[in-house]
């Protein structure tokens, strides 16, 4: 019965909504920033990884990238996301920017992985064709190898970015306030409990539900995204 009396309250009262709301919104913000960092960083490490092997000049920012996809994928996020905040970026005004560049560099060294193992797949002879076609080595990899590795590697960075919006919820760890980017979904839980005298479940399932609808739509258009890539190609 108290369950019911405190989902009832969730529902009427426009403040507790609007906590919801903007947890909600503010998750999906936070994600899709980090998400866009963490792709153009773990497109440039996986490049350089494999453009190493062929010209020397890249072979010390190859190990610097190796340093940092072992050092990121070895360490705990939330490690990470304390030491960014109360450590590098421990300056008064830039909390927001820190927990998103940590996510974003976090998100990156699994992102370079996954892409990496796409341009491995992607046959030899693409390569070989462009630079028989007079393509330099930056522009075949551009142009051609690319393209089809980000084909390859769509379902990998669907989870990554799945997984990305899970793990905002440890955001709160780190303090938040409302009306910023850092209120996420599992601070507007915490707020709302409080307010509602300790009571977690009702809250819960109401975030349960924000993010489960997430998840869900971005699972819909990775499906989305694979069927045009398979009806490109078909053509």
């Amino acid at each position: 019965m108290q369950l019911l009396n405190d989902i009832w309250k969730i529902i009427i009262t426009a403040e507790y909504r609007n906590y919801l709301f903007e947890g909600f919104l503010h998750t999906l913000l936070l994600t899709l920033v980090a998400a866009i960092i963490g792709l153009v960083l773990g497109l440039i490490v996986a490049i350089i990884k494999i453009l190493a092997d062929e010209n020397k000049y890249l072979k010390i920012p190859a190990k610097i990238c190796g340093i940092y996809t072992t050092v990121i994928r070895g360490t705990p996020v939330a490690l990470q996301l304390f030491i960014m905040v109360f450590v590098i970026l421990a300056i008064p005004g830039v909390k927001e920017f820190a927990v998103i560049l940590t996510f974003g560099i976090n998100s990156g060294a699994y992102v370079s992985e996954s892409i990496r193992a796409g341009i491995l797949s992607v046959d030899r002879g693409q390569t070989e064709a462009g630079r028989s076609l007079g393509l330099s080595q930056m522009q075949t990899m551009f142009k051609i190898i690319v393209p089809q590795a980000i084909k390859n590697v769509i379902p990998a960075i669907g989870n990554e970015l799945i997984a990305l919006v899970k793990e905002t919820a440890i955001v709160s760890m780190v303090g938040s306030t409302i009306g910023t980017l850092t209120f996420e979904l599992n601070k507007s839980m915490e707020v709302i409990s409080k307010e509602l005298g300790g009571a977690y479940l009702a809250p819960s399932i109401f975030v349960g539900i924000l993010y489960l609808i997430i998840v869900y739509s971005i699972t819909l258009l990775i499906k989305l995204i694979e069927k045009r890539l398979r009806a490109s190609d078909k053509r």
